[in-house]
């Protein structure tokens, strides 16, 4: 599918009414009513606190895709983009109505509502879901491995967001976009459906290539059976990890957004028209692997007293909800040399001394809206 091609499609299908960082039961609810009357939406279980689970299944072709995202609570980018997706598959577009005929896709929209609404990353329990995948403790573990046994999908989507710290490689490319085909054994075996899963990716990476060059990643393999993805690559289902990144200047994830919608639809869209056997999976392999390389901001050259030598200054910034939106609050994360690092914004002093807004020496684990350099005020929040 060509890349503008793509790029219209999101533009014109973008579902309007989801926004920013907090995606929550409510957002999605009036969302289902435009969709019951074309495919299947069904409550399908309760959260710990009783908050209502969907699924979605769209499509009657025999290749059966699984999505599940926000199993993370405060990881709405994907969420986004599934939407996008559904408006743009129902719209039954040229570009996009075989997709249909040959796949069947069963999504779980938000997995994890309890930590939804408190924006946090386990839910209600405090429990982190993928890392249940073998006690099945939690009732939302319990679903989505019933929803994987009675689906029986060939392949699993499992979808995320990722912090602003991540770079691809090392580099001063942020990882607006990473992947990961995960390990289903501890030596890591490069099995036959992993590398499904790496060439679905390494088209996923080619299309983004061309919009997003050099800010793609993929996490390291290390093999954990208590995640979902490890585990039901160890079923010998191909599994894919998508994480939602930073793109610069893009705190709302808007613009990543974009990217998981075209990597969503440029790889069904290949499961459509192929039978993929993992033969070309070796393109994954040159993808380069995250760092943590990356504050939100860095003050360089700074003198935190008169008589001490120069140093570095490294915030980054902590998600906070309030009034029901995310705000973001600047904290000191370290003061050292950090000229293996990089700020999505960078602050010169100059040599200059910098202190907060009272004019006190700033610590490690200070929150602070604003510095002072040289007795001239900044503002470390977003614009």
């Amino acid at each position: 599918m060509e890349i503008e091609v793509l790029k219209n499609l999101f533009e014109t299908y973008k579902e309007k009414h989801l926004y920013h960082r907090y995606i929550t039961h409510k957002h999605i609810e009036p969302l289902f009513s435009k969709l019951v009357d074309f495919i299947a939406v069904e409550k399908i279980s309760e959260s710990v606190l009783k908050k209502p689970i969907h699924g979605i299944k769209i499509g009657h072709g025999a290749k059966r895709i699984l999505m599940w995202s926000q199993m993370h609570g405060n990881e709405s980018t994907t969420t986004k983009a599934i939407f996008d997706l559904l408006n743009t598959l129902l719209n039954e577009s040229k570009a996009t109505s075989h997709i249909l005929n040959t796949c069947s896709i069963y999504i779980i929209p938000i997995l994890n509502p309890d930590g939804a609404e408190a924006y946090t990353r386990v839910n209600a329990n405090l429990v982190d879901l993928n890392r249940d995948a073998q006690l099945l403790s939690q009732p939302e573990s319990k679903l989505l491995r019933k929803v994987f046994n009675e689906f029986q999908p060939h392949f699993c989507y499992n979808l995320h967001g990722q912090r602003t710290i991540f770079s691809a490689g090392n580099s001063n490319y942020p990882a607006t976009v990473s992947f990961l085909s995960p390990a289903q054994d501890e030596n890591c075996t490069i099995t036959s459906n992993r590398k499904v899963a790496m060439e679905i990716i390494s088209v996923m990476n080619d299309t983004l290539q061309e919009l997003i060059h050099n800010q793609v990643g993929v996490y390291d393999d290390a093999f954990n059976i208590n995640c979902v993805g490890d585990t039901f690559q160890n079923f010998n289902v191909p599994t894919i990890l998508f994480e939602a990144g930073h793109y610069p200047n893009d705190y709302e994830r808007e613009q990543t957004r974009k990217y998981i919608y075209i990597s969503l639809l440029a790889s069904i869209n290949y499961i459509s028209k192929n039978e993929i056997d993992g033969s070309k999976y070796l393109p994954y392999l040159n993808i380069p692997e995250n760092e943590k390389r990356f504050f939100d901001i860095i003050i360089r050259n700074a003198k935190l007293d008169s008589n001490e030598d120069l140093t570095d200054i490294g915030i980054l910034y902590r998600e906070m909800l309030k009034d029901d939106k995310v705000e973001f609050m600047p904290k000191i994360e370290k003061i050292e040399n950090l000229k293996d690092f990089y700020g999505h914004k960078e602050i010169d002093a100059k040599g200059y001394k910098v202190v907060n807004e009272q004019n006190q020496k700033l610590k490690v684990d200070n929150e602070n809206v604003f510095v002072a350099i040289n007795n001239e005020i900044f503002s470390l929040l977003l614009k």
